[in-house]
C-alpha cells in the first residue's frame, strides 16, 4: 500500500505542514499540492467543497506528493466512509465532545476487528494500492476536533481510544465555547492553558495534536509547544491575502503615500 507520509513524518517527530481547500475545484486544488505541503485537506463543513467535487480534486491532489485529507461536516458514517472509498488518506471530523462520540468516528472509519467501515474501497484501492483492505487500518489518519469545553474537558478519554490517531484543534469553535472571542493565533491565558492540555493528554497516549493557525509565526510556536500537524490559511485566504498585497502595493508610492487610481 502507498506508505502515509503523515505516518512517517509523525514516526520521526516531524511536524506535518497542511494545506487547506475551501475552493471546489481540482485546479486550484493541484496548484496547492504542488507548492509543497506534506498533507491538503478538502473542507467540506466550511468550505464550498462537496462530495461530488471531491473525487477531481483527489484525482489533482494525486499528481503530487501531498497525502490527501478531508474535514467533514459532521460525525456521519455514511459520508466518512465515501470519502475513504475516495481515496481520503487522512479524516479530520468536528464536534467530537465525548468518547462515546469518538468511539462512533473510530467505528466508521476502520475495518473490522477496530471497527465497522463497510468494504468497498472503489477509488482508495487505485490511489493506495491493491492490499488496501489490509492496510487501511494501520495507514489512513483519523483526527478527532476538539472545539468545544466538553471535548476539552473529556480529552483525557477521547485521545485514549483504540483507532483514533490524534486530535485536531478548532481555535474559534474552543474560544467560543470558553467564553472568548473567535480567531486564529489566541493569546488568552485560557486558550493558551487550553492548548497546552491537548497536547499533554495526546503526549501521554503516544497520539497526536494538530491545529489551525493564522501564521507562521503562531505556527512555528505551536510546532515548538508540540502539535504535529499545522495549518495556515488557506486557497481562499490566499488569494485574498495575495490580491490585497498588490493592491496596496500598486496604489502606494515608494513613501508609501497613498495614490489615486
Amino acid at each position: 500500500m502507498r506508505p502515509n507520509r503523515i505516518r512517517e513524518l509523525w514516526e520521526a517527530d516531524q511536524p506535518v505542514l497542511n494545506g487547506w481547500l475551501a475552493i471546489p475545484h481540482s485546479f486550484s486544488a493541484e496548484v496547492m499540492a504542488h507548492q509543497g505541503f506534506d498533507s491538503v485537506t478538502m473542507d467540506l463543513q466550511h468550505g464550498m467543497i462537496d462530495y461530488s467535487d471531491a473525487p477531481p480534486i483527489l484525482a489533482a491532489i494525486s499528481t503530487t506528493s501531498s497525502m490527501p485529507m478531508c474535514r467533514v461536516p459532521w460525525n456521519d458514517p455514511a459520508l466518512l466512509m465515501k470519502m475513504l472509498d475516495a481515496g481520503c488518506y487522512g479524516v479530520i471530523c468536528p464536534m467530537v465532545n465525548s468518547v462515546e462520540e469518538a468511539q462512533r468516528l473510530v467505528e466508521a472509519t476502520r475495518y473490522p476487528p477496530i471497527g465497522q467501515r463497510s468494504f468497498g474501497p472503489i477509488r482508495a484501492s487505485l490511489y493506495g494500492g491493491s492490499d488496501y483492505g489490509q492496510k487501511a487500518n494501520e495507514t489512513v489518519v483519523i483526527l478527532a476536533m476538539v472545539e468545544t469545553r466538553a471535548a476539552l474537558e473529556s480529552v483525557e478519554q477521547i485521545v485514549a481510544v483504540e483507532g483514533l490517531d490524534g486530535v485536531y484543534v478548532g481555535p474559534n469553535d474552543l474560544a467560543l465555547s470558553l467564553g472568548l472571542h473567535a480567531h486564529f493565533d489566541s493569546e488568552e491565558p485560557l486558550m493558551l492553558e487550553a492548548l497546552d492540555r491537548i497536547i499533554q493528554a495526546a503526549r501521554s497516549q503516544g497520539k497526536q495534536a494538530g491545529i489551525h493557525c493564522g501564521s507562521v509565526s503562531y505556527a512555528k510556536r505551536m510546532i515548538e509547544q508540540g502539535f504535529r500537524l499545522v495549518t495556515v490559511g488557506s486557497d481562499a485566504r490566499f488569494i485574498s491575502q495575495g490580491a490585497t498585497q498588490v493592491l496596496q502595493d500598486f496604489r502606494s508610492d515608494a513613501s508609501g503615500k497613498a495614490l489615486a487610481y
